[in-house]
């Protein structure tokens, strides 16, 4: 009996230090982990709490659209994620109106939550651009779906990352589809004088110069005004085979319905991801027919079906209807969620702790992750991109796949 009793206790020992040991994600850890005995330096999530993934993006407003199909997609991941070690992942999607000043206001409010792990955003570059001091002060990552302009990458933040491709790569395809591919020769530039606008603006204007083409006319306009009939008409004495926009919808779908009455009837119209969307063909109808556009659509494959479905089935409304970035959305939370589950620590105390440096280190080491743009990797600096520009034109209403 005694040796029963050496023997279970030398078992329970052994329980107790491979517990203890136990990879992240596989299993207990005794009371308090040692990495995360200094303030704030884990979130700790107690029995009932869900583990928070938040996102800035417009909400209302003309670029509504945005943040409801962005949001509605990275729902879907959390969705997929089901249960972990009894605890439950939410998405906090806060309305930031895709400004720098809301970018900033929603970052503070996600950091004083202390359950809030990362972010999936945000999804404009200029909210971005002001939210990223905050969430690196907080050593909480970020993965955005959609922050395109190529200098958030070069800030030296070890906590921004994104799935999504950049505005110079972007800006450099669409320059060569113009000059090659269309033939046009003579463009003008037009863009919203935001960074993502202006910097994709400016992109064009280069690659589209050096392949030889012409830039006529190089201008910006205010945003949120409904009348740009001045400058398209000044645009008009250059007599400009297309005109290549930087922005977003609601200014594209301005410039998009005066073009006519502004002399620029016939000229084709050359939009970017700000642009794609069913909000555009909804503002625009018969105006829009021709208008080209960009998006993120990523090949067939089972997942893709399989979040399509869901997708349709939780919203009514096919995935980039709204955005092109359903899928990149989808992407961003999937991959946050799979980090988060690697480097969680479940504890005996019923808690679930999530070491904020490591978690940060992780998301910035993710390598081969299987999703639904591509395989994603991210580099040293956190781009993670898959895949590369669509264009799109708009044909009987609909958006369909641009001749290559």
């Amino acid at each position: 009996m005694k040796r029963l009793t050496y023997i279970l206790l030398a078992a329970t020992l052994a329980a107790l230090l491979l517990a203890a040991c136990a990879p992240a994600g596989e299993g207990k850890v005794s009371g308090v982990p040692e990495e995360c005995k200094a303030d704030g330096s884990c979130a700790v999530i107690k029995p009932g709490q869900t583990i928070k993934i938040g996102m800035g993006a417009p909400m209302t407003g003309d670029n509504a659209a945005f943040g409801q199909d962005i949001s509605q997609a990275a729902k879907i991941a959390v969705q997929d994620a089901g249960e972990f070690n009894g605890f439950v992942f939410e998405l906090i999607a806060e309305d930031d109106g895709g400004t720098p000043e809301g970018g900033a206001a929603v970052a503070n409010k996600l950091v004083a939550d202390p359950t809030v792990v990362a972010i999936a955003g945000h999804i404009f570059s200029g909210a971005t651009l002001s939210a990223m001091p905050i969430y690196e002060a907080a050593n909480i990552p970020m993965m955005s779906p959609s922050a395109t302009v190529p200098d958030l990458t070069k800030k030296g933040s070890p906590v921004f990352n994104r799935c999504v491709f950049t505005d110079a790569a972007q800006g450099k395809f669409a320059a060569e589809y113009l000059y090659n591919t269309l033939k046009i020769t003579k463009l003008a530039i037009v863009h919203d004088g935001q960074a993502y606008g202006q910097g994709l603006a400016t992109v064009v204007q280069d690659i589209f110069t050096s392949l030889g083409g012409t830039v006529v006319s190089f201008n910006a306009v205010t945003p949120g005004e409904s009348d740009y009939s001045a400058v398209l008409a000044d645009i008009a004495s250059k007599k400009p085979q297309a005109l290549y926009f930087g922005g977003y919808t609601s200014e594209g779908v301005v410039i998009v319905n005066q073009m006519k009455q502004s002399g620029l009837e016939g000229v084709i119209f050359f939009g970017d991801d700000g642009t794609f969307g069913q909000d555009f063909l909804d503002r625009t109808g018969a105006n829009g027919e021709g208008a080209y556009s960009t998006s993120l659509i990523p090949p067939a494959s089972d997942a893709r079906t399989a979040f399509d479905a869901a997708y349709l089935e939780n919203y009514g409304q096919p995935a980039g209807k709204l955005s092109p970035y359903s899928w990149t959305a989808y992407d961003s939370a999937a991959v946050l969620i799979k980090v988060i589950k690697d480097v969680a620590l479940y504890s005996s105390d019923g808690n679930l702790y999530i070491p904020r440096a490591e978690l940060v280190a992780a998301v910035r080491a993710v390598k081969d992750y299987q999703g639904l743009s591509g395989t994603i990797t991210c580099d040293e600096i956190g781009e993670c991109s898959a895949s590369g520009p669509v264009f799109n034109v708009v044909k009987d209403g609909k958006w369909v796949e641009a001749p290559k």
